[in-house]
């Protein structure tokens, strides 16, 4: 058994590639700017970070990220990018996760020898799956919690995004169950605030879904956006569960990974992961962090779903990287016989039945959550029209027959193709 933490990263520096690895495993972990009396051999080898590995990358002759001009070494002409493994000894920090963020994305990013450094990867001994229980429903239980036992959740989000009355929000739903929703999502502006509370909004919403539960035997999964402080979070949770909810939205990066293990200790129902601010993160190749290893904390903390975005959307991310990023959530943290901690990746983000094609055939199955908007709303047949094109479009993917073949077949499809092409 592994007890050692690994992390990926690519560094640009001025300085010997070398030299600056060896820097970022010091500041890291047992050194410093310079040696000191006490920190002696034996507790470098205890505990001093290793750099287990350097793939050399181009060169480039201007720093990416801005640099003090006294910071780069005398002489230098080129800005080498290389492809950094450091590992750490579990003991330095333990199973905890808000320790191994300050340990693998601390003070890093700040160190005078790098132009440009991003984290890629984490690769966590077992302990960490003993020390949180990660997701407590995941991709199979969100299909028992939902009824759904094939193909994709069709979901949408409450928009406009703030503005609407409980009362309001209720109408909406009533209107989108009836069209055959499986899945709606509050938008993660729209949590407890004055004009539209948490409570009167479930008081307004669980009945249209209960009632509906009780004529046809589906009940509609609604993430209610509980975001908050943490005796917040947990007394909304409570208040969900107690109306007979099925799911529970944080925004992730706002609430914290304490704030979202806390809850995952105490939680009943699906734990849905929104991801606003993760721009922050991703967007600069540079600096940051990538998805593959941003979304392993909050799985570990106990998510059971999490944004992707979606295919050709309306923000800047590319398909490629929307694609890797849903594959991630579908691919085991852990080898047998510890759980793999599988979640649901959810699509969205300027998504209609024209991207269901290219979706399913670049990720090669349906245990997703496709969450559309405009792609339902805007729909000619209404909510109901929205809906049924998005579940032809999958059914097309999925049995690989053209999607305009299957629109000739199939009205709602066919309305969509002309409104929103292929």
């Amino acid at each position: 058994m592994s007890t050692r933490i690994y992390a990926h990263y690519m560094i640009e520096t001025p300085y010997n590639v070398e030299h600056a690895a060896n820097v970022m495993a010091g500041e890291q972990s047992s050194g410093t700017f310079t040696r000191l009396a006490n920190e002696t051999d034996a507790l470098r080898e205890a505990h001093g970070a290793i750099v287990e590995s350097i793939e050399m990358l181009d060169a480039v002759d201007t720093p990416s990220l801005p640099m003090r001009n006294d910071l780069a070494p005398q002489g230098h002409t080129l800005f080498q990018r290389a492809r950094v493994k450091l590992s750490w000894p579990l003991k330095n920090m333990g199973p905890s996760l808000p320790n191994l963020v300050s340990t693998v994305a601390g003070n890093l990013f700040e160190l005078k020898e790098f132009s440009a450094l991003k984290l890629l990867d984490i690769e966590l001994p077992d302990s960490f799956a003993n020390a949180y229980s990660g997701p407590q429903f995941g991709i199979t239980g969100t299909r028992q919690l939902s009824g759904i036992s094939s193909g994709p959740m069709i979901g949408t989000i409450i928009k406009p995004s703030v503005g609407l009355s409980a009362a309001e929000t209720a109408d909406m739903v009533e209107q989108l169950v009836m069209g055959g929703i499986d899945f709606i999502k509050d938008d993660e502006l729209q949590a407890n605030g004055p004009h539209n509370p948490l409570r009167a909004r479930v008081d307004a919403v669980m009945p249209i879904i209960n009632a509906h539960a009780e004529r046809t035997g589906k009940k509609v999964m609604y993430a209610f956006n509980i975001s908050g402080d943490i005796d917040e979070m947990r007394a909304q949770h409570d208040y969900v569960v107690a109306a007979g909810g099925t799911c529970v939205m944080v925004a992730v990066n706002s609430v914290g990974l304490a704030g979202v293990a806390y809850l995952r200790r105490h939680c009943e129902v699906a734990l849905h992961g929104h991801r606003a601010g993760w721009g922050m993160f991703s967007r600069s190749p540079h600096v940051g962090m990538a998805f593959t290893a941003y979304h392993k904390l909050w799985r570990l903390a106990g998510i059971d779903h999490i944004h992707v975005n979606g295919l050709r959307n309306k923000f800047s991310e590319e398909d490629d990287s929307v694609i890797t990023s849903a594959r991630a959530c579908q691919t085991p943290m852990f080898e047998s016989p510890t759980a793999g901690y599988q979640i649901m990746p959810v699509f969205s983000s300027g998504q209609s039945a024209a991207q269901v094609g290219d979706t399913y055939q670049a990720l090669g199955n349906s245990d997703l959550i496709y969450c559309c908007g405009g792609g339902i709303m805007a729909h000619p047949g209404g909510i109901a029209g929205g809906v049924a094109s998005l579940r032809q479009a999958w059914q097309a993917a999925i049995a690989d027959i053209p999607m305009a073949a299957y629109a000739r077949e199939h009205r709602e499809l066919a309305q969509a193709i002309e409104t929103f092409g292929l």
